[in-house]
């Protein structure tokens, strides 16, 4: 039995569009390494493949850097600022008129902007001052992240100030039906999902490596419990670090592989000394380490998605997580991997020991969710944009320009 995803993309997709000039604003992009970055290039990949001209404007990440350009490609760098406790990132820069000269020389069809930094923000008033058709992305809990850093005081201003720049837009996108709920019951409007893809073919239980377990000091008969992404507060390592000690209690020769890097890899490495921190991997190395684990630890609360249960499922591995975000939509407890109670944490760690004595049962949720993440084709998520491009370029007054209403679909 193959569990396949639940319809998580928005209805009545409409046939491929002529071509469109779409501006892409976000404030990070690969090299840079986070779920952001990750899904918006694919999702620039992917409307180029459909025949899309795209400008994709982001802040420059090196002092030396130059712009990408090609035919149909067009990179516009602005100025950025690292962004606190995560040096590696950067920020763009207001940059509002800039923006403007820009687009008045040559409007895009369309402004999809993917982060509501000060770049995003100047991207935004700049399309709603040239009367430019603007979509926007729902991609971050930052008034969630708040109250992990000391500041939850400024939960409630950073929701305000979101629910202000989304409902300026035409509509935000939002990967699952449980953050649109939770977001519709804060006031913001016009809320579509759109789901995220995950690219199989790289993520592949065929990248299973003996090499790179013997290198984690794994043999055959050793499971191994993986866990990536940003090694931050807002990731509840506290409820991994309980998970593990949990499941070395049942199996003493479990191994505990972390992959990424954050301000908590110190603390971390103090408190579990047997780990692994594999730190940074990307591409071919990331999948290897995915598929020659034997299962996924998602501890976190704060995602609005959660890339790397997709990616972990289509690697082969059963995935344990709580029950929301993409966990929730995805995982089938039982068949394709394991659902904890929401914030949970005696919950999760019970859960972990079940997979921790697993035999066979391990093997068999691996094989469907890998099947599940089958489902999630990268096209039908670019199609679904699409439709979303299309509906915020007929909003009556949204736009002056005579190609807007160009935009039909091919016959």
């Amino acid at each position: 039995m193959v569990i396949m995803p639940p319809s998580i993309v928005v209805d009545d997709i409409l046939p491929a569009l002529r071509p469109l000039r779409v501006a892409v604003v976000t404030e990070t992009y690969p090299p840079e390494i986070n779920g952001v970055a990750a899904t918006v290039s694919c999702v620039v990949e992917g409307l180029r493949r459909r025949g899309h001209e795209l400008q994709l404007v982001r802040p420059r990440q090196a002092r030396f850097e130059q712009a990408g350009a090609d035919e149909r490609f067009e990179e516009v760098l602005m100025r950025g600022l690292p962004i606190p406790r995560y040096p590696q990132l950067r920020m763009g820069l207001p940059s509002r008129r800039a923006l403007v000269r820009l687009w008045a020389a040559r409007p895009p069809d369309v402004v999809h902007i993917v982060t509501e930094g000060p770049l995003g923000w100047s991207a935004l008033h700049a399309a709603l001052q040239l009367r430019l058709p603007v979509v926007s992305d729902f991609r971050t809990n930052f008034h969630a992240y708040s109250q992990h850093y000391g500041l939850a005081w400024l939960r409630h201003p950073i929701m305000v100030y979101l629910r202000k720049f989304h409902n300026r837009s035409a509509c935000t996108m939002v990967p699952t039906e449980g953050l649109k709920a939770e977001l519709a019951a804060s006031g913001f409007k016009r809320l579509r999902v759109v789901s995220r893809g995950v690219d199989t073919q790289l993520f592949n239980p065929s990248r299973r490596s003996d090499a790179v377990r013997a290198s984690w000091g794994a043999g055959a008969g050793t499971k191994v419990a993986l866990s990536v992404g940003r090694l931050a507060p807002e990731k509840n390592l506290g409820t991994l670090v309980a998970a593990y000690e949990a499941m070395r209690r049942v199996d003493a020769g479990l191994r505990l592989v972390l992959v990424g890097d954050g301000p908590e890899r110190a603390g971390l490495s103090q408190r579990c000394p047997d780990a692994v921190f594999a730190g940074l991997r990307r591409g071919e190395d990331l999948a290897a380490h995915y598929a020659s684990a034997d299962m996924f630890l998602f501890p976190s609360v704060t995602e609005t998605f959660g890339n790397v249960v997709p990616e972990a499922m289509a690697s082969g591995l059963p995935v344990l997580g709580y029950d929301y975000a993409a966990a929730g939509q995805l995982i089938r407890s039982g068949i394709n991997g394991v659902l904890a109670r929401l914030d949970d944490g005696a919950d999760f760690c019970a859960s972990a020991v079940r997979l921790a004595k697993a035999g066979e049962w391990l093997r068999a949720m691996g094989a469907h969710a890998r099947g599940t993440a089958c489902g999630l084709d990268w096209g039908r998520i670019v199609a679904a944009i699409e439709a979303e491009y299309a509906a915020a370029m007929e909003v009556p007054g949204a736009a002056a320009h005579p190609a807007w209403k160009q935009a039909m679909p091919l016959v």
